[in-house]
């Protein structure tokens, strides 16, 4: 069963919340192309995921902005991948990393998430933590760990965070990922996967 947590008003400008870029504005899509996550659930993702975060690889897959991997690099991340198959988002990205001084730690992919994926277990990336945060209600977050389930670039110990609507219902068991967490937020969800339902959040 979720925890569900009252909703709060949501801050409709992106921050960074901590760590060495606290405070640096980010850059948005304008329109509703991208849903950039709620100041108030990136707080409360980034409370439970704390003992990952220092020194992690991180892909951050449907990035648009590049608020979740950003945040990570200024909490201590060591490396951060970001996907985005839209060349506008992409070049947020590039301006949101360059702002918050974070581009030197970072690669940026512009390409449809699938051709991502597979070109990084190509290339035996390992990841602690993976962030998915697509469109909601397109059954993207289904298919995503369907395709890490058959191009393992997730490390034994690491995390799949898959940020999605509250409607939207996601496999407790999918392959070799077990659910270890999961939070609510209003119409938002956060769920998070482990190999073989670790649980050492």
């Amino acid at each position: 069963m979720c925890i569900k947590t009252a909703s709060r008003r949501k801050n409709t400008i992106l921050r960074v919340i901590s760590g060495s870029a606290k405070g640096h504005k980010l850059k948005t899509l304008k329109g509703t192309l991208t849903r950039p996550t709620p100041g108030i659930v990136k707080e409360a993702l980034f409370s439970i995921i704390v003992p990952k975060t220092g020194g992690s690889h991180v892909l951050d897959l449907f990035a648009g902005s590049g608020s979740l991997g950003i945040e990570a690099l200024s909490r201590g991340a060591g490396f951060a991948v970001f996907i985005d198959r839209n060349p506008i988002c992409c070049g947020i990205i590039k301006e949101n990393l360059a702002h918050t001084r974070l581009s030197d730690m970072a690669a940026v992919y512009c390409m449809d998430y699938s051709d991502a994926v597979k070109k990084l277990h190509r290339e035996q990336h390992r990841f602690d933590i993976i962030f998915m945060d697509p469109p909601y209600n397109k059954k993207f977050v289904q298919e995503a760990l369907k395709l890490l389930t058959n191009n393992d670039i997730m490390k034994d110990d690491g995390i799949i965070i898959a940020e999605h609507s509250s409607s939207d219902v996601l496999p407790e068991i999918c392959g070799r990922y077990r659910t270890v967490d999961c939070r609510e937020y209003g119409d938002t969800m956060i769920t998070i996967y482990s190999k073989d339902g670790r649980d050492d959040l």
